[in-house]
């Protein structure tokens, strides 16, 4: 992957800053790209919010030469607490993700490294293993009110049932649903947005007062209800449901009902 860094050393790729999917993480987002020193400011910010590995280890972002030869990336976080990071986007935002739900991102290093540990690095992780894969990497939060109209959208989209969710239902959507980018790897697929850039989305239920929170607190409560639901359910890949995310209400220009009927996106349900 290419380097990120303009000759001052801040981070230059062309991130639109103003981008709704990158909500979450834009305060912190734009302050470390404006440094001249992105590592360093990251980990001031790390010492300044406390982050902490699931074993208490404090968290650092370091040089990528640091990792051994042969080491897995998630052990060697677990056992060090050093997060090797390189000069390009998937890096910085894997930084930012770690700034935004640190309790997540734990939970998802334990969980890989004891996966690790028991079955070793080989071609196949395990279903567990995979799906803490597929959530660090290509996740989003859907943040939906525990209601009959939350369980509604849940319901459509997990059936694909793209218009009646995001065109005859969209101000349903809009008042009782969130979308939540978490996974680092879509964030720099979003850098040059496409229509079929599609998240792993994992529902997180929520009361009607959460909607109506500031987006720090809303980030909080997320990253303690999801690490919650780490340590305690079992995590797998069938828990996941895609979402073309472009297809959010407001994500996206010309969101008419054309847009929604491109099957080569907005896929219908596989008939088994």
């Amino acid at each position: 992957m290419e380097s990120c860094l303009n000759q001052e050393g801040q981070i230059d790729q062309g991130v639109d800053w103003n981008a709704p999917w990158l909500d979450p993480v834009r305060e912190l987002g734009t302050q470390i790209a404006r440094s001249a020193d992105w590592r360093g400011e990251l980990n001031r910010l790390a010492r300044i919010k406390s982050l902490l590995t699931l074993g208490r280890l404090q968290v650092t972002f370091a040089e990528q030469q640091e990792l051994p030869p042969g080491e897995s990336y998630e052990a060697y976080i677990s056992v060090t607490g050093r997060v090797p990071t390189r000069d390009n986007l998937h890096d910085f935002f894997n930084a930012l993700v770690w700034l935004t739900f640190p309790r997540i991102k734990a939970q998802l290093n334990a969980l890989q490294a004891q996966q690790i540990a028991h079955l070793g690095v080989g071609k196949s992780r395990g279903p567990s293993r995979d799906a803490a894969t597929l959530f660090d990497e290509n996740a989003a939060v859907l943040a939906v009110t525990d209601t009959p109209e939350g369980r509604s959208i849940v319901d459509a989209l997990r059936n694909h049932q793209w218009n009646r969710v995001f065109v005859q239902d969209r101000t349903q959507f809009k008042q009782h649903a969130g979308v939540f980018l978490f996974g680092h790897a879509i964030m720099e697929k979003l850098v040059r947005p496409y229509k079929a850039v599609t998240a792993h989305t994992l529902v997180c239920w929520v009361g009607d007062e959460f909607h109506s929170l500031p987006l720090v607190e809303k980030a909080l409560f997320l990253d303690a209800q999801l690490a919650l639901q780490l340590e305690t359910q079992h995590l797998v890949p069938s828990a996941f449901s895609p979402l073309p995310v472009l297809g959010v209400p407001d994500w996206w220009s010309n969101q008419d009902p054309a847009f929604y009927a491109d099957t080569n996106v907005f896929r219908p349900v596989r008939q088994r």
